[in-house]
């Protein structure tokens, strides 16, 4: 058996073996509070969902996944019950003065909420604050204020899902509805024209729970007494329900804990076989070298032929037949008769000096008239025309 089959049997049977310990495991608790009607998680509300018309039984549930603003204009005008239970209520100035306007022309409204934006907390000059870690105590009890209401026993609850209050409240606008064990207000009602703005700050007694307690059914349902019977409850989902919706090809895997790590450890077995194949296998990377320039050699080369054979005459014919050539391409000169009217008309084009011109004319007549050049007579040559290249610029 090779290397590599080997090594894709041991990885196959401890995939499988994972997956058949996940598969088996106990599933651990969900404590993620979710406020979801669906959801029969500790801190869902699908029980409270289920029987909430236990306590309206006439009443016709709506739910929302819009904004404040957007759910109340769409709203009936009065006869109903708004309902939000979450983690934290986001409200801007809009959708508070919406909320007030609301309320005033018959509504109510019931929020359950650890927290909220500053704006709605501002006005209604509120602050919420916990007892956590105070007095170390475990549990904090809690109570109503009306007689008829109130338990003879305060209501206990564990998971610290009762510990939430009211610091600071409007004492001029607020009534005080509930407090607990150290007399901190728990549940207040503000009143807004015709209707009613109930807010208590420990959302996680409406969930399931707390409702499979009798203490918490009994809390829940006298809580929600307040609400008047309504035609209309709206259940607000726009702060519980996430707003995107996962549209990756592996959203299914990364929901559940089992495909999820096998999908890792897939990964992780590929990219060790992977790295280990590379290391095994990679052929030698061979080093090349920088290519020279071999125009430069050229030069040097043509440079050491011309140098040995000192033909001055054949090298001056040759600058001269280019000088030449430049000429014709560039004014569209003649080049046959280097006469006066020649080099007047040169001059005149080029910008050169007419001494300039005179003396290449002179220059270049005195190669045709000699037949050995001298090193002086190549340098003179060279020396003229570069003065004309940089009087033509």
């Amino acid at each position: 058996m090779s290397g590599l089959k080997k090594y894709f049997i041991i990885s196959a049977v401890l995939l499988v073996l994972y997956l058949v310990a996940q598969y088996f495991k106990p599933k651990a608790t969900n404590w993620a509070p979710s406020y979801l009607t669906e959801d029969k998680i500790p801190f869902g509300t699908y029980i409270l969902h289920q029987r909430i018309k236990d306590v309206f039984p006439d009443v016709k549930i709506q739910k929302s996944k819009h904004p404040i603003y957007n759910t109340i204009k769409e709203s009936p005008a009065t006869g109903v019950n708004y309902l939000i239970i979450a983690s934290k209520v986001k409200a801007d100035k809009l959708d508070y003065k919406e909320l007030i306007k609301f309320i005033e022309r018959g509504n109510h409204v019931f929020i359950a909420a650890f927290g909220a934006d500053h704006e709605l907390l501002k006005g209604l000059k509120l602050t919420i604050s916990s007892d956590f870690g105070i007095n170390n105590k475990n549990k904090t009890t809690i109570n109503f204020k009306n007689p008829s209401l109130k338990a003879d026993k305060n209501y206990n609850f564990d998971r610290g899902i009762s510990r939430q209050y009211f610091s600071k409240i409007d004492t001029a606008k607020a009534t005080v509805l509930g407090t607990n064990d150290s007399g901190k207000a728990n549940f207040i009602q503000y009143n807004f024209g015709k209707g009613s703005l109930f807010i208590l700050p420990n959302p996680q007694l409406f969930t399931n729970y707390s409702l499979l307690k009798p203490a918490g059914s009994d809390y829940v349902s006298k809580a929600l007494s307040y609400l008047p019977k309504g035609k209309y409850l709206i259940w607000d989902e726009h702060f519980t329900r996430p707003s995107t919706v996962d549209t990756s090809p592996l959203r299914l895997v990364f929901k559940y804990d089992q495909l999820r790590w096998a999908y890792l450890l897939s990964l992780f077995g590929l990219l060790a076989f992977v790295l280990f194949e590379i290391k095994r296998r990679q052929r030698v990377i061979p080093v090349i070298s920088r290519p020279t320039n071999t125009s430069v050699e050229f030069v040097k080369t043509v440079g050491r032929v011309y140098y040995q054979q000192r033909n001055n005459k054949d090298i001056a014919q040759k600058k001269v037949n280019y000088f030449l050539e430049y000429i014709r391409n560039k004014y569209r000169m003649r080049t046959l008769n280097l006469d006066e009217e020649f080099k007047l008309h040169l001059s005149r084009v080029s910008g050169a000096s007419a001494e300039t011109v005179n003396q290449l004319s002179i220059t270049i007549s005195k190669l045709q008239n000699l037949q050995v050049w001298s090193d002086d007579d190549l340098i003179a040559l060279n020396k003229t025309i570069e003065q004309f290249y940089k009087e033509d610029q």
